[in-house]
């Protein structure tokens, strides 16, 4: 079962049960326990997982946290868990108390449905106010399981994780900042664009005409986005279509004796000699159909790189441009075809830069 399936599970579980799941103790054993299970460790291992660790303040002993992760034997995650219908928030500063004298650098505190991930980004061993990842199982997406598989017991790397933790924390600052100047600008903001795009002076009456229209200028921006990926996701979509229907075609074609000529396997050697330059052989394939016999990049419709039509009367080689739109051209011997040289190496390189 793929990770993502194993949460999608624990957010079931949670629509079906948290209205009977009534204690702090309950919410550990239904929610918090399958998810420590899902990142891969075993719950019930006290050498992979510490409920009820010692985390002694000074003088004042036996404070405990819910879960300690261990890492190689060393404490690697704190966890604080709260009934599920209780917030995050008024719980910082006991998760803060228990990772300063721990060794772990990462503190995670829970109601089960609600995770917020901290560490020590901004100063050693002081538990950063705010959280670098945060996620609901309310609200799951690939993107979170994508972050969340960085803390399976078999990923789990404590370097990679903070490099990526700093990543995260201040993009989702950046993000958030954004969102409010775009929702409402403040006066600094305004005055920012309106000092780019005004040759004038900013008086106040430009200042609010430009707030105005930094805010009409925003929500159009972002509508304009947004159509634009809809735009490329319906295209995309289109072409796999077409994609699907070429692949049937040739299928069929296929299993009604379609014969590969000399032509053709002469014609094909000498895209091969002209591609190795770029490519690996061993990712170049032939496809032959009724009209003409395709050449392909990791066996895959999608990447064409020519057809060669040597079946009529007249031979041409199909060319394809970087929107995949095909251009024949007339050979009069199929030594021609190096003569294309550039465009077939130019193709190639298309569908490098798409990766």
């Amino acid at each position: 079962m793929d990770f993502i399936d194993k949460l999608q599970e624990i957010t079931l579980r949670i629509q079906k049960m948290k209205d009977k799941v009534g204690t702090e103790e309950a919410t550990k054993n239904a929610f918090v326990m399958p998810f420590l299970s899902a990142l891969g460790y075993d719950v019930f291992n006290p050498m992979e997982v510490v409920p009820e660790f010692t985390a002694d303040i000074g003088t004042k002993k036996g404070e405990k946290v819910d879960y300690c992760i261990l890492s190689e034997g060393q404490p690697a995650i704190i966890m604080e868990c709260k009934h599920w219908k209780e917030t995050l928030n008024v719980h910082m500063s006991q998760l803060h108390r228990y990772f300063h004298v721990t060794s772990s650098r990462f503190a995670i505190v829970t109601n089960g449905i609600e995770f917020q991930f901290f560490s020590d980004l901004e100063e050693q061993n002081k538990m950063d106010e705010k959280p670098f990842f945060e996620f609901s199982f309310e609200n799951l997406n690939e993107t979170v399981a994508n972050e969340l598989k960085k803390f399976q017991k078999d990923n789990f790397d404590i370097d990679k994780i903070l490099d990526n933790a700093s990543d995260l924390k201040y993009s989702k600052a950046i993000k958030d900042l954004l969102h409010q100047e775009l929702k409402n600008p403040s006066e600094d903001f305004v005055k920012y664009f309106a000092s780019r795009v005004y040759n004038g002076k900013v008086t106040k009456r430009v200042h609010e005409q430009f707030e105005l229209l930094v805010q009409k200028s925003s929500k159009q921006l972002i509508s304009d986005l947004v159509s634009e990926r809809l735009k490329t996701a319906l295209n995309n979509e289109e072409e796999e279509t077409k994609n699907k229907i070429e692949e049937v075609e040739e299928q069929q074609a296929a299993e009604n004796d379609i014969i590969t000529t000399e032509d053709e396997m002469e014609a094909y050697r000498i895209v091969q000699a002209i591609l190795r330059r770029a490519v690996s052989l061993d990712r170049v394939f032939m496809r032959d159909t009724k009209s003409y016999c395709g050449v392909i990049l990791d066996d895959n419709n999608r990447k064409p790189i020519c057809r060669l039509w040597l079946n009529g009367g007249k031979k041409h080689i199909g060319l394809f441009d970087k929107n995949k739109v095909e251009d024949r051209y007339p050979l009069e011997k199929l030594e021609d075809i190096y003569s294309y040289e550039d465009r077939l190496l130019e193709t190639v390189g298309y569908y490098h830069e798409m990766n």
